[in-house]
């Protein structure tokens, strides 16, 4: 019997016509592998407000009962051209309650259980998710397990990412995010070091309380001195970024280089032969990312994603590694919410313009039945 709730859908029109709201919809039985849950819980993460809210002029658009109207500017707009006219669901990750599950006996395995599941249609009263892909919560709460997929995956898979290829240190330039926090406490128990960046001076003290050795402050006058020290003592030459827009890759390999050039012994016209890497793994900056190649040509620049990670690592670390977050759920991976609010409070002028800043420490959680 088909299951009927409330879902969240965002559409973007060829005009740059942005329209999010919540519609009724009939969910199909779930067959073969595929279970059916009741969300009870699904944060609102920057990769979700990529497709919720964009670049869009949310300051002027209209807002009614479970909806909103907005413009996506040129060339966001033109950018996302491969989405006009389709009608698409979002959240990426959240937590409920296994109501109904396909034939395959993983999937009945789960009925009656909480768990949390990646979905994609997270901000929904039901949804369909592959039983391969959720994860038993337990004793624990929808709460504590809506987040337990995008940051706490992402902060494990940046240690075995760096294991992989031979570091033993990591530079991350958001050290006090959620995801950061949960990185702090991952290279803490791995003996990984770990160089961490942030803007204001409380977020300095939060991860020194969580026994962060080497916090830098890019609003102090001495940024660029304390980043090459703390590379210096820790050899991170490689590093993550979620920033995308502005210099903060180019800071960081401006250090990295500082700290080479100071260790040889000859001089060379191009520069260090140190390997220097960043991965950019968000866009929390729209605008371009400015390089200003002064650091030799040992350098390299990509992109990093946690489902193509997650293929390349196997099933074998793959499962190693949802088993560290699943026992550790409310102490290495705990998430933090400022508010809670339901699918029609979250379309509403107040909730959008706050929670799109991506404030650090400020993260929505939706309950999508309250």
């Amino acid at each position: 019997m088909a299951t009927t709730g409330k879902q969240l859908f965002t559409t973007l029109d060829a005009d740059g016509t942005l329209t999010v709201a919540i519609e009724d919809v009939t969910v199909p039985d779930p067959t073969g592998n595929e279970v059916l849950v009741k969300m009870e819980a699904a944060p609102i993460n920057p990769s979700d407000l990529a497709i919720l809210v964009g670049a869009a002029d949310m300051e002027n658009a209209t807002y009614s009962d479970g909806k909103f109207v907005a413009t996506m500017p040129e060339p966001f707009n033109a950018g996302s051209k491969a989405r006009h006219g389709l009608k698409l669901p979002a959240g990426n990750e959240g937590a409920g309650t296994v109501v109904a599950a396909g034939d395959s006996e993983t999937a009945k395995a789960l009925v009656g259980q909480r768990v949390s599941c990646v979905p994609g249609n997270a901000y929904s009263q039901y949804c369909i998710a592959d039983a391969a892909m959720c994860l038993p919560l337990g004793d624990h709460s929808a709460e504590d397990g809506a987040s337990a997929f995008v940051n706490p995956m992402t902060a494990l898979g940046f240690a075995e990412n760096a294991k992989m290829d031979g570091q033993d240190a990591i530079l991350h330039t958001v050290g006090a995010s959620n995801l950061g926090q949960m990185l702090t406490r991952i290279c803490k128990e791995d003996g990984l070091g770990l160089v961490n960046i942030v803007r204001k001076e409380s977020q300095a003290d939060l991860l020194k309380q969580l026994g962060s050795t080497h916090v830098v402050n890019s609003s102090d006058d001495d940024f660029m001195q304390q980043l090459s020290s703390a590379i210096e003592d820790t050899g991170a030459f490689y590093g993550f970024d979620p920033i995308g827009g502005g210099q903060a890759v180019d800071n960081a390999f401006k250090a990295m280089e500082q700290v080479a050039l100071s260790k040889m012994t000859d001089y060379s016209r191009y520069g260090s032969n140190q390997p220097k890497r960043m991965f950019i793994y968000g866009r929390l900056d729209t605008g371009p990312t400015m390089l200003t190649p002064s650091y030799g040509f040992g350098w390299t620049l990509s992109g990093w994603l946690l489902f193509p990670f997650l293929q390349a690592a196997g099933s074998e670390t793959v499962d190693r590694m949802r088993k560290r977050v699943r026992d550790n759920l409310t102490t290495t991976f705990a998430s933090h919410y400022k508010t809670r609010v339901n699918l029609d409070e979250m379309l509403t002028k107040a909730a959008v313009t706050d929670y799109r800043q991506m404030k650090t420490g400020e993260k929505y959680l939706v309950t999508p039945w309250s």
